[in-house]
């Protein structure tokens, strides 16, 4: 499994630590941007980046920073494969998982802080797919819809 990171310049110092607890972890991590304060660039750009890798991999996970994390959450779900969810608290990042499998969570930075990040990575890479059947139905149809709009 690989996680794919990325940013614009309101979520890069989560990003980067976020990083750092990744590798402390020995997780296969990839920074797809932003590597430096810009705050001149645009979350589509940097997002797409990591969204792209995902939607080509689909087992694979990112984790999408940005100051509210909802423009980039918009951002990831535009690419097939790619079901991606805003993490807000410890239940709805684990039902990102358990429910909807999902494979990109984004943090806004303006709403969590290093430690709660952790734990919300950690708690998004570690939550199984429950495979409930009703579950699968639903995904199956999120899937039928990505092949009726591309």
């Amino acid at each position: 499994m690989k996680v794919y990171l990325a940013t614009d310049h309101a979520g890069l110092e989560l990003k980067d630590k976020i990083k750092d607890f990744l590798k402390r972890k020995n997780m296969d991590v990839e920074d797809m941007g932003a590597y430096e304060f810009n705050n001149n660039d645009d979350y589509p750009d940097l997002i797409k980046r990591a969204a792209e890798k995902v939607s080509e991999n689909p087992d694979d996970f990112a984790i999408i920073f940005g100051k509210s994390g909802g423009g980039e959450a918009i951002v990831a779900n535009k690419f097939k494969n790619v079901r991606a969810g805003l993490g807000f608290n410890e239940e709805n990042v684990k039902l990102l998982r358990e429910h909807n499998n999902a494979n990109v969570l984004s943090l806004g930075s303006a709403f969590v802080d290093e430690r709660t990040a952790e734990e919300f990575v950690e708690l998004f890479l570690n939550t199984p797919f429950s495979g409930d059947q009703r579950h699968v139905r639903r995904i199956e149809k999120i899937k039928e819809i990505e092949s009726n709009y591309e």
